[in-house]
């Protein structure tokens, strides 16, 4: 989610602070390494944002515009999943696969053989008619084929939904997270569903896994760069950083330019701290044309990996090159 207009209410006001109840810790280039070894591990999902942080909103918006019907679906998906022991994320990942589908509905119609909540299809193996319309039975079947994949937990609730779903519109799943974690929040009784720590305000917090993301990116230092890398001994320039952010927790997307669009909160590109995001674009007025990323160290330094031929290095920020992009990204708020 592009979070601009929260950007220009808080640039005046951006903070960078250690918060004692373990909210959320920055680095700077003085952090020396054992301190970043302390900081906590946190289970995030760094494209939801800060809950109160503007997610929030849009979720409760889209999620009072809800029938009894869809409510009812909604319900059915967290107590099942409370039952089979299943973690908030797992029931993220059905309402948002569900509401896609079928808007939470369990249709007696759909594309060819298409049914139920999730439109799943008798002829590829699904089950029959009569079970695959059932609420109980698919939600149970949705699970079941979530929980062989490998790395549904490491990845985008959207993202997992493709997985079970092979649709061929992937993106669209996406448009459903902010109300799918309301839901939970609400329905599920989740109090913090992004996993990121609660928002101060509109000013930033910042990231509480930098520390574990810069040491997990400077034991590749060295390592080859290759187009679509991603590790463990070859990266690109985005592949590394998932891989960073996901050994702190935090779930960012795969490619740069939707690391800028939604991976964490905005602040402007001079007030970056250790392990936030830069980027370069070839236009930089259009996020689309984000080419490149890389991580912030201090002291006008960052990490990245560049191109073939090259390997994962530092290197120094050129602040006045007319293809850096105005603002940072900070991960896991």
């Amino acid at each position: 989610m592009l979070k601009i207009g929260l950007v220009v209410a808080a640039v005046v006001a951006v903070v960078a602070v250690a918060v004692t109840n373990g909210v959320s810790t920055v680095l700077d280039e003085h952090t020396p390494s054992e301190e970043a070894a302390k900081i906590r591990m946190a289970s995030c999902n760094a494209a939801i944002g800060p809950w109160g942080g503007g997610g929030e909103e849009k979720g409760r918006r889209e999620a009072d515009r809800l029938t009894d019907e869809q409510r009812t679906t909604v319900a059915n998906i967290i107590s099942i999943g409370r039952k089979r022991e299943l973690p908030p994320l797992a029931w993220q990942v059905a309402i948002q696969a569900g509401m896609t589908e079928s808007g939470l509905r369990s249709l007696d119609y759909g594309d060819r053989d298409s049914l139920g909540i999730f439109q799943m299809r008798p002829s590829m193996g699904w089950g029959t008619p009569q079970q695959v319309t059932d609420p109980e039975y698919a939600i149970n079947k949705f699970y079941d084929v979530l929980l062989k994949l490998p790395d549904w937990e490491e990845q985008r609730p959207g993202d997992s939904a493709q997985d079970v779903e092979r649709s061929a519109f992937p993106d669209r799943y996406h448009n459903w997270e902010a109300m799918a974690a309301f839901l939970i929040s609400k329905e599920g009784d989740v109090s913090d569903p992004a996993g990121c720590g609660e928002s101060a305000g509109q000013y930033l917090l910042a990231s509480n896994a930098a520390g574990t993301a810069i040491e997990f990116t400077k034991q590749q230092l060295g390592e080859p760069y290759l187009w679509g890398g991603n590790g463990p001994d070859a990266w690109d320039c985005s592949g590394i950083l998932v891989k960073a952010f996901g050994a702190a927790g935090v779930k960012i997307p795969r490619v740069a330019n939707d690391q800028y669009m939604s991976g964490g909160a905005y602040l402007p590109v001079r007030e970056a701290k250790a392990g936030d995001l830069i980027f370069w674009a070839t236009n930089p007025a259009n996020p689309v044309t984000v080419h490149h990323v890389a991580m912030y160290l201090g002291n006008d330094e960052y990490i990245h990996a560049p191109q073939t031929g090259d390997v994962v290095k530092i290197s120094k920020v050129n602040w006045d090159y007319h293809e850096l992009m105005p603002l940072a990204v900070r991960p896991g708020v």
